[in-house]
Formats: C-alpha cells, sequence, structure tokens
C-alpha cells in the first residue's frame, strides 16, 4: 500500500496532559492503520498544569516522526488558577494584544519548522487541531506557501466561544475575519459534535453542510484493557468525577445535594464521591466548609491508566457543564467505562446523548434537589445489583480506531480537492 503523509499540527501534545491532547494523540495513534505517516509538529513545553510519561508510550516513534520547537521538554508542572476570576482577569487583559490566542508567540517559530518538516518530507496533506486556534493560522499559512491542502479540527468554537474575550468590537471582528479567512481556505472542515457545525454553517453561509464533518470525541477501547477485570469495592457506593471544572463549572451543586444524601441515607453503607483531577482551591474550601472531607477523596491530577482504573472502581460517573458550545470529551470516556452517568446539563446535544445510552439520568446543573433525587435512584439501583451498562452497539460507534478510520478518509478527500 502507497502511504501518504499528513502534518500534524497541535501545540498541545504529550507529554502534556489533560484533556486538549487525547483526541490528537489518538488519531496519530491508529492512523497508520489506515495508511497515513503521521508526522507531528508541536512545542516543547517549558511549563504546563500537567504532564503525563505514559501517553508518550502509546505512539510508535518509529513509525510516528515527531518534531518540537524549542529544546527538550522541560515538564515544570504550574499551579493552576486558584479562581475563575483571576483566570478570566488575565485572560481578558491578554486579550487586548494577543490575538487569536496567547500562543500566537508560538506561530513563528512553528511555521519555521513546519518549512524544514515539509521540505524533508513528502507530506500530502496537512492537519490542524484548535484550541489554540494559532494552529488553524499555522497550517494556513504552510498550506499557501507550499501548496498543500489543508484540515482543521476544531474541538472548541472560535469566535462564538462565550469564554474567549475580545475587549472591543474591533478585537471580535479581527478574530471573526481570521476564522472567515481560514474556512475559506480549508479543504475540509472537521468538528466534534452538531452544535459547532450549526454555527459555523450559520455564520458563514458560503460553507457547505458536508464541507463540515462530525467526527466526535472518542474512547480507546485498548486503554479499558488493563483494567477490564476491575470491579468496585462492594461494600461502598462510589460517584466519580474525572476531569478539570473548567471555566464556569463549579461543584458545589452536586456538592449539596451529596451532603444532603449523605444526611438523609444513613444505612451504614460507605458512600464516597471521588475527585480525580486538578481542583481550584476555592472549589477544596467549599469541601471543607460543608464537612465533606471524610466522604469526599480528592485524587489530584493522574496519569492517564491511573484514570481509567478510578473510572472502573465507581459505581456512578458524573460530569456537569453550564453551556452547550462544548462537547466534553470525558463523556466519551465514561461511555467506554461501561458505567451508569449522571449528567447535570442544559438541554442540548451531549445531554440528549447521554439520555440515548440508556444509563444516564440527567439533571439542569444547579438544580440541586433533582441532583439528589438522582443519587438516590442510582444507590437503590446499587443496592438491587442492577446499575444499567451501554450496549456494544452504542460503544461502537464512539471507539478512536473507527473514528480514525473516518477522519482518514477526510484526509484523504483534501488531497483530492
Amino acid at each position: 500500500m502507497n502511504r501518504r503523509s499528513v502534518l500534524v499540527i497541535s501545540y498541545y501534545f504529550p507529554p502534556m496532559g489533560l484533556s486538549g491532547v487525547q483526541r490528537i494523540l489518538k488519531f496519530v495513534k491508529y492512523l497508520p492503520e489506515f495508511g497515513w505517516n503521521p508526522i507531528v509538529l508541536t512545542t516543547a513545553p517549558r511549563s504546563y498544569y500537567a504532564f503525563d510519561k505514559t501517553l508518550v508510550t502509546e505512539i510508535d516513534l518509529n513509525q510516528v516522526k515527531v518534531y518540537r520547537t524549542g529544546s527538550k521538554p522541560k515538564e515544570k508542572t504550574k499551579r493552576f488558577p486558584s479562581s475563575i476570576l483571576f483566570q478570566n482577569t488575565m485572560r481578558y487583559l491578554m486579550s487586548f494584544f494577543l490575538q487569536p490566542d496567547t500562543k500566537i508567540f508560538w506561530k513563528r517559530k512553528a511555521i519555521e519548522l513546519g518549512e524544514r518538516i515539509i521540505k524533508e518530507n513528502n507530506i500530502d496533506v496537512i492537519l490542524a487541531t484548535a484550541p489554540p486556534f494559532t494552529d488553524f493560522l499555522i497550517s494556513m499559512e504552510l498550506s499557501q506557501k507550499f501548496n498543500l491542502p489543508f484540515v482543521v479540527d476544531y474541538r472548541d468554537v472560535w469566535v462564538d466561544n462565550p469564554f474567549h474575550f475580545y475587549p472591543t468590537y474591533f478585537h471580535k471582528l479581527y478574530a471573526r475575519k481570521l476564522e472567515e479567512k481560514v474556512l475559506k481556505n480549508a479543504s475540509r472542515i472537521i468538528v466534534t459534535f452538531r452544535g459547532t457545525k450549526d454555527i459555523l454553517l450559520t455564520k458563514y453561509p458560503f460553507l457547505k453542510s458536508d464541507e463540515v464533518v462530525i467526527i466526535p470525541h472518542g474512547y480507546d477501547a485498548n486503554d479499558f484493557k488493563e483494567s477490564e477485570n476491575i470491579k468496585p469495592d462492594p461494600t461502598k457506593f462510589v460517584v466519580t468525577h474525572s476531569g478539570l471544572f473548567q471555566d464556569n463549572r463549579n461543584p458545589k451543586f452536586f456538592l449539596k445535594a451529596f451532603a444532603k444524601f449523605l444526611e438523609t441515607r444513613k444505612d451504614g453503607v460507605k458512600k464516597e464521591a471521588w475527585f480525580v483531577g486538578i481542583m481550584r482551591r476555592t472549589h477544596i474550601r467549599q469541601i471543607k466548609k460543608m464537612k465533606l472531607e471524610e466522604n469526599v477523596k480528592l485524587f489530584g491530577y493522574q496519569p492517564h491508566t491511573e484514570v481509567i482504573r478510578l473510572l472502573k472502581s465507581s459505581n456512578l460517573l458524573w460530569l456537569m457543564y453550564e453551556d452547550n458550545v462544548r462537547s466534553p470529551g470525558k463523556l466519551y470516556e465514561y461511555f467506554g467505562a461501561k458505567k451508569p452517568i449522571l449528567i447535570c446539563a442544559p438541554e442540548g446535544y451531549m445531554k440528549s446523548l447521554a439520555l440515548e445510552s440508556e444509563v444516564a439520568i440527567g439533571v439542569e446543573p444547579r438544580d440541586v434537589d433533582g441532583i439528589f433525587r438522582a443519587l438516590n435512584t442510582f444507590y437503590d439501583l446499587w443496592l438491587n445489583d442492577s446499575l444499567p451498562a451501554p450496549s456494544d452497539d452504542f460503544l461502537s460507534r464512539f471507539e478512536r480506531k473507527f473514528l480514525t478510520e473516518t477522519l482518514s478518509y477526510q484526509l484523504a478527500l483534501a488531497c483530492r480537492i
């Protein structure tokens, strides 16, 4: 088979951790199985919120070339902002000067390295994933210089993202012009869910529906093989949240419901809420204020293999968000863990998808009484040993290898345009 090469541009890449690296890592991991040689252009991070060296071992470096701007990663972990107010203030101040995002300073180095990569390798197509949306600008400039097709992969929306700051009308207009230029020049546009596709088609009428392709987040079945036989402790009921509480997400409504649940279900059974991932100090103070330390376990950031083990060791998985502009990747990992799900979210595609699995209860994110009722429902099911699990047919739609096959087809289409 004649193998083609794709230049993958991704600022976030292992050994960086957190959810931003999972999607592109899995694409890179499985693209060789569908006739592609992925060549990655990324950074050598001086510091980041979390690192996971185990992720690097998922790709065969004899098959996949990884080029990094700068020297070897220093892997210095920095503290996550203690409060959303502080984080938003810093974002607002930086947005005056840094558009489309704070990674714009990476652009020059990335283009220089990208030019060298293209000259040294027979590249057929460029794939850029964002955020940061600087990645899209890099791919477009390299595309134009070397007459190569490029494909963009939206993990989040860009201009209409409510968590992006535009200090003035002109800042937002500038960002819109950048996005419009990218979309007019891109050969294919990939998004993670219907919400992003609808936003792009509405905002940019020149786009055709078949040019914007939905490839959702997913789960890697191979990640769960080692933990396949792990069972929860039968003597206690465990509810687990995995990941970071980004932007406006706040666990306090769940914590209030969980405290009420503990107070009313005093039957001698141990009940615990596990939080796996970085926690803001403001959220830790909430746990202490509610006197929940005995029933809440904080695991901090963990390697992905350990996260999987903790998910499999749980009885119920919980997530929350208060917007419909993003598709949280953790939901698909929850599917892969084959556990029931409590989703606290507004009405929309992601909540509907969770309910479609037939293992979830959906509640409004701030509905403390609703969360309390859901906890009781799942607890009663657990007591009767009848907690649900998603079907294999449902899960097969979100397996990373299957999703990568879809991506490989879109890359091939881009090469023919």
